[in-house]
């Protein structure tokens, strides 16, 4: 299987994204302004099961080994840039937030063009 590798760190980081949505969630509840936060959070626990989704479809579903990196590298660019923006005031570096963005809507058109394909042979 080819991406094996891939698709194992899949599982991993929907983990690591798990994670840090819950921790994010309660730091964003005792904090003066949460809005940062609590984005931050919303963003890895919306796509942490989906990366656990694509994880379990992966033998069949074509697009998974494009859609998955996407959606985890748009969500840590994503809610990396809201976290440090929260602490330090300053973003992760410029545009990183909408680039964040546009890499998880490329990842779920990923999956919504996965919809079209046919399954994977074998």
């Amino acid at each position: 299987m080819p991406n094996r590798g891939m698709r194992g760190s899949v599982l991993f980081i929907a983990g690591l994204m798990g994670v840090f949505g819950v921790a994010a969630a309660a730091a964003a509840s005792h904090g003066a302004d949460p809005r940062l936060l609590g984005g931050a959070s919303a963003m890895c626990l919306a796509h942490a099961p989906t990366l656990v989704a694509l994880h379990a479809g992966w033998r069949d579903f074509r697009t998974a080994a494009v859609a998955a990196p996407l959606l985890a590298a748009g969500t840590a660019v994503f809610s990396a840039d809201l976290a440090i923006r929260h602490f330090a005031g300053d973003g992760l570096f410029p545009m990183s937030a909408p680039l964040g963005g546009l890499m998880m809507m490329a990842g779920w058109l990923a999956v919504a063009v996965g919809a079209f394909l046919p399954r994977k042979a074998g």
